[in-house]
């Protein structure tokens, strides 16, 4: 029987597609994952405000920080670095130290500062003599210059492990039991730990869990974990069960607490505050200690962290909640009334989802939710 070519060429040519369809329907579908939005750019800033009550030149003393100088010049205090005038003849013009001469000048009608430690004092400032000053050799130093911010306020903060996540906290070590099966335990007792794998670290906090940070748009995602310092420990022998000694206790220690490396470095507290560059919008979400109203110069945790984009130094507005209300002239229905400009704080502190900072500036009293923004 003689064979059809056509025909054969047209059977081959069905299996091949048939093929084809049974392999697109058996492979598995690929999630199509979901567009992540732009970054907005945050709107240009406003032109720098000089106060009018600005002095001409101000003489730097010892205890004064970058913000408290900035406050003398400036409505915004955060825009400092706007002001600057580079001085190629100093290393860092963004440090500046006790003895430092301030002057405000303008630079093609734009307003600088200018620093001057020693030598020949020009400025085109009107009303300001030429001077001359005597010489000074000075060690610089980041231990001498003065702070942005109080670091005062802030230390505690710094070095210690304050946000954790569950992962963290489930594969921390714990404390087993104390040497003499104390319930509490304080400095001077020995502790027994599981869960040590570097005989080499001897420095441990001892943590506690304690407030659940939670997004405040949406409840069910957990931002991170207080870890509450409750003291610190060293270590003294290193086995599957180790033994560490108590040195410090900031209140009881309980079995099932848990232990982080210690970091006593103090970061760089040289920050540069400036407003963020892209469009944000959060809330406090938390004031350490369960304080319920926030002042000048408090610590508060912001739902916004690295993963926002949020930088130490980064300068947000506070703005009080507006209350909801009823209107009485439309059948009682609620409205919400406008936010209020509250306060400022600066970033210090970033973690992964969260942040903490510092109530810089506060008109009105503010509370846990009150909006943070760009200023």
């Amino acid at each position: 029987m003689e064979k059809n070519p056509l025909r054969i060429s047209r059977l081959l040519s069905s299996l091949a597609a048939a093929v084809i369809v049974v392999g697109c329907a058996s492979a598995p579908q690929q999630p199509v994952p979901e567009p992540q939005p732009e970054p907005v750019a945050a709107p240009a800033p406003a032109p720098l405000e000089i106060k009018p009550d600005a002095p001409q030149r101000y003489v730097v003393v010892k205890g004064d920080t970058l913000w408290d100088i900035s406050s003398r010049f400036l409505s915004d205090p955060w825009r400092w670095p706007e002001l600057w005038d580079s001085n190629p003849q100093i290393a860092n013009p963004h440090l500046i130290y006790p003895g430092d001469v301030l002057i405000l000048a303008y630079k093609d009608g734009r307003p600088i500062i200018q620093i001057h430690r020693g030598g020949v004092i020009s400025t085109t400032a009107p009303g300001i003599p030429e001077q001359r000053l005597s010489p000074k050799v000075r060690v610089e130093g980041l231990d001498r210059a003065i702070p942005t911010i109080p670091i005062t306020a802030i230390r505690p903060f710094l070095t210690r492990p304050r946000v954790v996540t569950e992962k963290e906290l489930e594969a921390a070590p714990y404390i087993l039991s104390t040497a003499d099966k104390h319930l509490i335990a304080g400095p001077g007792h020995r502790v027994y730990v599981r869960g040590l794998s570097d005989a080499d670290v001897i420095d441990y906090v001892v943590v506690r869990p304690g407030d659940v940070y939670r997004n405040p748009e949406n409840p069910d995602e957990i931002l991170g974990y207080e870890a509450i310092h409750v003291g610190d420990v060293r270590l003294k022998e290193f086995a599957d069960v180790s033994t560490l000694q108590i040195e410090k206790a900031t209140r009881e220690i309980l079995n099932g607490d848990r232990l982080l490396p210690a970091n006593d470095i103090l970061p760089d507290t040289s920050f540069i505050p400036r407003a963020p560059k892209d469009k944000v919008k959060g809330k406090i979400i938390a004031v350490p200690g369960g304080v319920s109203l926030i002042g000048q110069y408090q610590v508060v945790t912001i739902s916004m962290g690295q993963r926002e984009g949020m930088e130490p130094g980064h300068v947000l507005a506070i703005y009080q909640a507006g209350e909801t209300i009823r209107d009485r002239q439309r059948d009682n229905e609620w409205v919400k009334m406008p936010d209020e400009h509250a306060g400022n704080l600066m970033v210090f502190r970033t973690f992964e989802r969260v942040s903490y900072g510092l109530v810089m500036k506060a008109t009105r009293t503010m509370h846990v939710m009150d909006v943070v923004t760009n200023p």
